[in-house]
């Protein structure tokens, strides 16, 4: 008899292991015969509003910085960002849009009006950073400008004239206005929204009230091959999508959608990074409510709008815990960790599933505010979890999402469970991509994958995971969590199988 070695012997295993997996109850059917809607790369936008260290220390901090810059742009920032490949960004805000009056933020800077940020801070806005200003980075960065218009304070003579200064290439007043301030030719933007949170901070309003003053508004937003979006719900508010949608959906592209997931309450959010198993289980499964705001909201649509004309835009969304000590409470500085990396895999992943319906969403927010993308420091810059997420999901940007069904078993605490595993697919270019998330934080989860449809030879993978459920990237420290190759599947008998590692978020691609 041959000998067989103890090195071919440990290889052998991971091999046995993966095969047994295949009568677990761990089963993705992914049907690559049936491609649904396109996967709108929109989904993966990001939010920049004028909050804390979001703008002014993130995205700018002027042409004199002695922080490497372009033209006033952190270079840093615009190097990670274009990595990421952001596909949108939404801007002035949030709270902040509804007291923003666009003229006070445009011509010389020595110039612009200053005005005091009631919603973030008191802090005095100096407006530097304006109309110009956002729409030269988007262009930089390559991405997509989206405008929150101000109805909370503003005027629709106002908002017509922003419109018009920013797309047209008429002679007019404020296209003279804009060429004096230095700019010739008009920029392309397609997204503007009329107001945001016009149920809270942007307005207090009924639902009946905004969907009358909604409809005047859309009535001049006018511009070349504009996407009006119109201030949704909040939550589970399914009487505002109602109403919205039966009194206004004609004069509508899009309507905005908010959740939060919270892990505790809104006195006491719980902490980003001090926090056990039963908060990670808390946090993750309040997530996944997501699925049923974004499910029922679309059967209202559905009412209305049966062929889905009108997209669902969720553009704001993440995880919001308690400031971290020491800073101001009003800037909402929170630090990232691998739950949050988990929170952005399940919210994208459902995105992604819902891509019939959902057009759009925004993480709130891209840098320093909330569940951020990126954090500065001075002149450190660190990258979270969650941009690892986004730099592993941009692989679904516009391809065509696959649907798929999940068997797995259950993750529990105490007497609460949920599913254990949360996935995504879609195709591009003839390259399948899946992408899950393993919410056990303790247990991997053998997984086989029925790709139907397809023939492939070749299977890669990524994967964002560490050590511990609240590792963190932290100024002046090695990263804690990055991307890394994943080498955990093979082809088996037609059949993939993977080894799916406790609290990690897994690209897996089939060529």
């Amino acid at each position: 008899m041959r000998k067989t070695s103890r090195i071919g012997i440990l290889l052998i295993i991971p091999f046995i292991l993966l095969s047994i997996s295949g009568n677990s109850q761990n089963k993705v059917i992914v049907h690559a015969d049936q491609p649904g809607s396109k996967i709108d790369k929109a989904i993966y936008g990001q939010f920049a509003e004028h909050l804390g260290h979001c703008i002014y220390g993130g995205i700018y901090v002027g042409e004199k910085s002695d922080i490497p810059n372009i033209n006033g742009f952190r270079s840093d920032v615009v190097s990670a960002l274009k990595a990421l490949k952001v596909p949108l960004v939404r801007w002035p805000g949030g709270c902040f849009a509804d007291t923003y009056h666009w003229k006070d933020g445009i011509g010389p800077k020595a110039d612009r009006s200053s005005i005091i940020n009631v919603h973030w801070g008191g802090v005095t806005e100096d407006n530097s950073f304006g109309t110009h200003e956002f729409l030269n980075f988007c262009e930089l960065i390559g991405a997509d400008p989206y405008i929150c218009l101000n109805v909370g304070s503003g005027t629709v003579q106002e908002a017509a004239d922003w419109i018009e200064y920013v797309t047209s290439s008429n002679e007019s007043p404020m296209t003279k206005l804009r060429k004096k301030n230095g700019r010739e030719k008009p920029w392309k933007v397609k997204y503007w929204s009329a107001g945001n949170e016009t149920w809270g901070c942007g307005g207090n309003m009924r639902p009946e009230f905004y969907a009358d003053l909604y409809r005047q508004y859309a009535s001049y937003m006018r511009a070349p091959e504009i996407y009006k979006i119109a201030s949704g719900a909040n939550a589970d508010d399914y009487k505002w999508m109602d109403v919205l949608m039966r009194e206004a959906r004609g004069m509508m592209n899009g309507i905005s959608l908010h959740y939060y997931t919270v892990p505790q309450d809104w006195n006491k959010k719980g902490s980003a990074t001090q926090f056990d198993e039963t908060m990670w289980f808390t946090t993750l499964q309040k997530t996944l409510k997501m699925e049923e705001l974004v499910t029922k909201h679309a059967e209202v649509m559905d009412k209305y709008d049966p062929d889905k004309k009108v997209g669902l835009l969720v553009d704001e969304w993440g995880n919001w815990f308690d400031v971290e000590p020491g800073t101001n409470p009003g800037f909402l500085f929170q630090q990232n960790t691998l739950r949050d990396a988990l929170v952005a895999g399940i919210n994208l992943n459902i995105f992604n599933n819902h891509a019939d319906r959902v057009r759009m969403s925004n993480i709130a927010q891209m840098i320093n505010v909330l569940q951020s993308v990126i954090l500065t420091k001075d002149k450190e810059m660190v990258l979270t979890p969650t941009y690892y997420v986004f730099k592993m999901y941009n692989v679904h940007q516009d391809a065509k999402m696959l649907p798929l069904e999940i068997k797995c078993g259950k993750y529990t605490s105490g007497t609460n469970s949920i599913d254990a595993i949360n996935a995504s697919a879609s195709v591009k270019d003839g390259v399948v991509s899946i992408t899950l998330c393993n919410l056990d934080p303790v247990n991997a989860q053998y997984v086989s994958f029925d790709i139907q449809g397809l023939k492939f030879a070749n299977v890669t993978g990524k994967i964002v995971t560490a050590n511990k459920i609240n590792a963190f990237n932290d100024f002046g420290k090695k990263e804690e969590v990055s991307l890394a190759d994943f080498k955990d599947a093979i082809i088996n008998k037609g059949l993939v199988e993977a080894s799916i590692p406790a609290k990690s978020v897994v690209l897996i691609q089939l060529k």
